[in-house]
């Protein structure tokens, strides 16, 4: 197994945000992308990464393999990552090692032992969606974090033209509404819906905008929330955030 990234940051900047949620994962290895589905210790939130082969110069995988990988191990030796690496990956089966070679001005080489993770099946939930919006990636960071300053939670609210984040404090509240332009669109399949989430999840989950400079939203009334970020023929990075329950 050989891979090597003319790009390294769709690994780098993907990996150092998937560690904010959890700390050991499975990477699986096809013949056409590198997946890996997690779910957070607390189980409120999923995250979904998928790596295509098309985001690579080289892509080698003679047959289907999963590692087990720390990740916080992974992060420190991907933070030595140079935008104008070349960032290479070999799995020593006989060691059990993972080795990443960095190639610049100088050359680098870390070897990560890989652990053996008792093999879960995550499963994607199926679920159906009465909201979405796409809108920018700056919009929505600064929107959350607008509210973070008022409750430890907020509100979505969409209808046909509107899309409302709002959070409500012992003694102060705050809203930010965004409407339809060439910067967002909402699609609806029903009626206004709405639902309530944690800040502290979606703080970390925003995060994904150094990856794409779009973001796509879909939830429905007291559902969970699906966050995508995509950059076409490379990568797919999803999150499917549970609900905070009026009791929360």
């Amino acid at each position: 197994m050989k891979l090597v990234l003319t790009e390294p940051k769709y690994l780098k900047d993907s990996i150092l945000i998937i560690s904010e949620l959890v700390n050991e994962v499975n990477l699986k290895l096809y013949k056409d992308r590198i997946e890996l589905i997690a779910m957070d210790p607390a189980n409120v939130a999923m995250v979904i990464f998928k790596l295509l082969s098309s985001a690579f110069s080289e892509y080698k995988v003679e047959e289907e393999k999963t590692i087990g990988v720390n990740l916080i191990n992974l992060t420190q030796i991907l933070r030595r990552v140079k935008p104008t690496d070349m960032l290479i990956l070999e799995v020593d089966t006989d060691r059990n090692k993972l080795s990443i070679t960095l190639k610049g001005v100088t050359t680098k080489k870390f070897e990560l032992g890989l652990l053996n993770i008792e093999e879960r099946e995550q499963r994607v939930p199926t679920l159906s969606f009465a909201a979405k919006i796409e809108t920018n990636t700056l919009l929505f960071n600064d929107a959350i974090e607008d509210m973070e300053a008022i409750s430890d939670s907020l509100t979505f609210r969409a209808s046909n033209d509107k899309f409302v984040i709002q959070s409500e404090g012992n003694i102060s509240s705050g809203k930010v509404e965004v409407t339809s332009d060439e910067e967002t669109n909402i699609l609806m399949t029903g009626s206004e819906v709405d639902a309530r989430y944690s800040i502290e999840y979606l703080k970390k989950i925003i995060k994904g905008s150094k990856l794409a400079n779009k973001v796509t939203l879909e939830f429905a009334q007291n559902y969970p929330l699906k966050v995508e970020y995509k950059v076409l023929d490379k990568l797919v990075l999803q999150f499917v955030l549970a609900p905070r329950t009026p009791t929360e």
